[in-house]
């Protein structure tokens, strides 16, 4: 059967290719002859989180991280959950290489959980922030030309579940030409990406296509077979105003399940698929739209509409879990089940920057609302092997939240060295879900309504030229999302999970050394704690953690040709606070119990050489040991419901990355990801996720 939400995708497909045509006929000129612009690549409108401006990490009273082209070039990984990996604080929770499903947590937020707002050019990337925050979507790392990561009180300005922080993705400006890549490698994968752009003769009209199509056997047999599209246009509008335009398509039907192999495969180093015959199939489409409009020179004013369709259809069969723990393998059943979800999302943001001297001091504002609707059909249907992919519904609930967030924020240049930052956020939010399989008499639907008021403040201190202080204080929010807020079509009348968190560190830049430190702490109360199986089905808010660390990241240049890079992060407390307890008065999770995949450290080093053509890398990255059950249980073990629990050993793993320029047409690239080809469990769920053994990897680019 096919998911009804899905029978309508995609109405923006022939109004983007119509736009799309538009844009190839205005920059037809600039293909063929090149055009006559002296800047080959345009920035066009778009939101980004910390700025392009030289010095933008230093007005920003928090921790911040850029990672730019010339390192996705360099690393060349494998996913944005594999880069993600490379930066302090982040932690990623690996299923498979292609991490079509991302798992991401930071400053010991659980990567298990769904905490910390992913945005891409200023966009929303999770399919649902109130609906349903499932991270079923994961952008292509391909279409990417830098991540800004942002931390402390300025990432309040961009949303709910900014409790650890801001991720933005950054997608390719158009360039005038072609480019072509293609890469190959070990479990039989294959890659190829057009880049192709253009602009008319004066420059005021670009174009841009990437496209990539993706195929591999997978490590352990699960295959994947991923196209994704970008097509961006963009226009001049006088000498104040542009637009820009950019649509995104993006497709994947992949060979992995939430279940891993037993313990007894994983030390048999079985290389086998533990679900051959489980899929997910998912996709996005969205289409954003920026304006920007330089006002004059003190005032400018940027706005983004945007609306997306995401889905995800996960087949999956059912097991038999006393006869799979007998055998050490799983035994499936003839019955499957297709999980399936489609999201629908439109919203407007507009931000206005003005500089100004209202309060007698020179100041630079920003204010801002933003108004998003989204949708979720949430759908099981049950079929039987002998006609998979079809069968009855099970279920069929439509949940959906509006919002609405006003925010302004303002730096204060209080001295030459000075500045301090106040900002607030209001974010009041309605949800409701509904049953489509009842009637209103039946009591079909729930609703529920909650408004979050979110200050924050930061400084900012230029002690000397290449030395600064920064600290912040904020309040974050992560909304209860439908199916606990109005769990059993019932309003639970559950408040947000709410954090406190605090920072402070310094970074410099002196000479050959760049640096920053950052010790912060987070007080995250308020928690949604799920009922008990035993209890009445009620949903309540109490629980608390305690979040504190510190990180530390440095890079020096070694001179000729050397350099090596490293950072650091050191969790020691991300705990429970107080215990909790099930409905019966029993304690489920302890007093001072560690989070989840939060490891203690998390270390990245890596020696780099360039010399003339030549550029390369030899990287190690380690995680520590991590829990995977908030009972903190040691050995692994497999729970009657199929389950896997234990604490995961850390692992360090070494890649070596290489790149060629034979000239400024043609490169070649190669790489070898775990050199040391190092076993290790990378996750629990139903089984034991094996992190990606060695592989090798070579390509080409060549630019037209």
């Amino acid at each position: 059967m096919q998911h009804p939400a899905l029978v309508s995708r995609f109405p923006l497909k022939p109004l983007v290719l119509a736009l799309a045509g538009v844009g190839l006929l205005n920059s037809h000129t600039a293909l063929a002859q090149g055009s006559e612009s002296a800047d080959s690549e345009r920035d066009m409108p778009a939101i980004y989180v910390i700025g392009k401006e030289e010095n933008a990490a230093l007005r920003q009273p928090g921790a911040v991280t850029l990672v730019n082209l010339q390192e996705l070039e360099l690393r060349q990984p494998r996913s944005t959950e594999e880069i993600l990996r490379t930066v302090p604080g982040v932690t990623v929770k690996p299923e498979e290489e292609s991490a079509i499903v991302g798992n991401i947590g930071m400053r010991g937020l659980s990567s298990a959980d769904y905490k910390t707002l992913i945005l891409e050019d200023g966009v929303p990337v999770a399919p649902g922030l109130f609906v349903g925050n499932g991270r079923y979507y994961n952008p292509r790392i391909q279409r990417m030309e830098g991540i800004e990561v942002l931390k402390g009180a300025a990432s309040l300005r961009y949303g709910p579940s900014t409790i650890g922080g801001v991720i933005n993705y950054i997608t390719r400006q158009p360039a005038d030409g072609l480019e072509l890549s293609m890469r190959g490698g070990s479990f039989g994968y294959r890659e190829a990406t057009m880049d192709v752009g253009g602009s008319s003769p004066s420059g005021e009209a670009v174009f841009g296509l990437l496209a990539t199509r993706e195929k591999s056997d997978g490590f352990m047999d699960k295959s994947y077979d991923m196209t994704d599209i970008v097509v961006k246009t963009g226009l001049q509008i006088g000498n104040d105003q542009s637009i820009s335009l950019k649509y995104s398509d993006y497709e994947s039907d992949a060979n992995i399940s939430y279940r891993g192999v037993f313990l007894n495969e994983y030390r048999s180093e079985s290389r086998a698929n533990p679900a051959p015959d489980d899929w997910l199939l998912s996709g996005r489409r969205a289409l954003d739209l920026n304006h920007e409009w330089e006002i004059s020179d003190t005032m400018r004013l940027n706005t983004l509409a945007y609306v997306s369709e995401t889905w995800r259809d996960y087949w999956r069969y059912g097991t038999n879990n006393a006869a799979s723990a007998a055998a050490g393998t799983w035994i499936y059943t003839n019955n499957l089940n297709g999980n399936n979800r489609a999201f629908e999302r439109t919203g407007v943001d507009s931000r206005l920057q003005l500089q100004h001297s209202l309060f007698g001091v020179a100041s630079e504002a920003e204010l801002g609302v933003r108004y998003m609707e989204e949708t979720m059909d949430d759908v099981t249907v049950a079929a039987v092997r002998a006609t998979p992919r079809t069968g009855t519904v099970a279920k069929d609930v439509r949940d959906s939240a509006d919002s609405i967030a006003f925010y302004g924020q303002n730096r204060f240049q209080l001295s030459e060295s000075v500045a301090l930052t106040a900002g607030l956020r209001i974010e009041k939010y309605e949800q409701a879900s509904r049953d489509r399989r009842r009637t209103d008499a039946q009591g079909a639907s729930a609703s529920s309504s909650n408004t979050e008021y979110l200050p924050g403040l930061g400084l900012t201190w230029q002690f000397t030229s290449d030395l600064q202080l920064f600290a912040s204080a904020y309040k974050a929010f992560s909304p209860a999302l439908n199916a606990d807020a109005l769990n059993g079509l019932t309003d639970q009348k559950l408040d947000a999970e709410r954090s406190v968190n605090m920072e402070v560190g310094l970074r410099g830049d002196s000479g050959r050394l760049t640096y920053e430190f950052a010790a912060f702490r987070m007080d995250f109360d308020n928690q949604i704690i799920p009922a008990n199986s035993n209890s009445q089905f009620q949903r309540t808010n109490g629980g608390e953690t305690i979040h504190q660390g510190m990180e530390f990241g440095a890079g020096f240049d070694l001179g000729s040709g050397f350099s090596v890079n490293g950072n650091a992060t050191w969790i020691p407390d991300a705990e429970f606070d107080g215990n909790r307890y099930n409905a019966n008065g029993t304690i489920s999770t302890p007093d001072g119990n560690r989070i989840t995949y939060t490891p203690e450290w998390t270390a990245n080093l890596s020696l780099d050489y360039t010399a003339g053509s030549l550029r390369s890398s030899l990287s190690a990255h380690h995680t520590s040991e991590q829990y995977t059950d908030v009972t903190n249980t040691v050995a692994i073990t497999e729970s009657t419901a199929g389950f896997f629990t234990g604490r995961i050993k850390g692992y360090t793993l070494i890649d070596l990355n290489m790149i060629y320029e034979v000239n400024s047409q043609l490169s070649f690239s190669g790489s070898v990801k775990n050199l040391a080809d190092k076993r290790y469990i990378a996750s629990l769920r139903q089984g034991i996720y094996v992190g990606t053994e060695r592989s090798v990897n070579a390509g080409f680019v060549y630019r037209f």
